[in-house]
C-alpha cells in the first residue's frame, strides 16, 4: 500500500497508527493506557482510576473505506477472532481518525459475518445514508453511540480530582 506521500505503508504501520490513535484519544480524556508489544490478541491495557480496574483492548485498524463486496457502496470493516482474550474491541478508521469502542460481547453480537475458523467481521456502510436496496448491514449513523469519545468516560471512570494543598 502506498501512502499519500508516496511511501509504502505496511499493515504493521497501519496497526501501530491505530493503536497510537486510540491511546491519544484516551489521553485527551485523561485516561491512561499502555501499549503491549507482544502479539497476544491484546494491544492496550486501559486503567480506570475511578474504580481501580484495568481493561484489555484489542485494536483493529483500516486505512479507508472500500467498496462492499469489491463493487458496492463504500464500507468499512474489521475482522477479529471470536475467542479474543481482550475485554474490548476498538476499531479505527485512519482516513478520518475515527475510533469506536465496543465490549467484546457487543462486537460479537453486531458482527454480521462469522467464519468456521472462528473469525468475525464487523462492518458498516459509510456515507450520507444507507445505500438503497441494502437490507443487511449497519450504517455508520447506527454505531455513533459507540464512538470512543462518548463511551470511554463511562467505561473507564476517572478518579477523584486533584488533591488540593490545603494550609500551605
Amino acid at each position: 500500500m502506498v501512502s499519500d506521500y508516496g511511501a509504502t505503508v505496511s499493515t504493521q504501520h497501519i496497526g501501530a497508527a491505530g493503536e497510537l490513535l486510540v491511546q491519544y484519544r484516551l489521553l485527551k480524556l485523561e485516561i491512561d493506557s499502555a501499549r503491549l508489544t507482544t502479539d497476544s490478541g491484546v494491544d492496550l491495557v486501559v486503567y480506570a482510576p475511578g474504580n481501580g480496574t484495568a481493561t484489555t483492548v484489542q485494536v483493529k485498524t483500516v486505512r479507508e473505506p472500500t467498496p462492499a463486496g469489491g463493487r458496492g457502496a463504500p464500507a468499512i470493516g474489521w475482522t477479529f477472532p471470536h475467542a479474543s482474550p481482550a475485554q474490548m474491541l476498538a476499531v479505527v478508521l485512519l482516513s478520518t481518525d475515527m475510533v469506536w469502542l465496543f465490549t467484546m460481547d457487543e462486537a460479537r453480537l453486531l458482527a454480521q459475518q462469522h467464519s468456521e475458523k472462528g473469525a468475525r467481521r464487523l462492518y458498516w456502510y459509510v456515507g450520507a445514508e444507507k445505500p438503497a436496496g441494502v437490507r443487511v448491514g449497519l450504517h455508520q449513523a447506527e454505531v455513533e453511540r459507540y464512538r470512543l469519545e462518548r463511551r470511554a468516560p463511562h467505561l473507564f471512570p476517572a478518579g477523584p480530582g486533584p488533591v488540593e494543598n490545603i494550609g500551605a
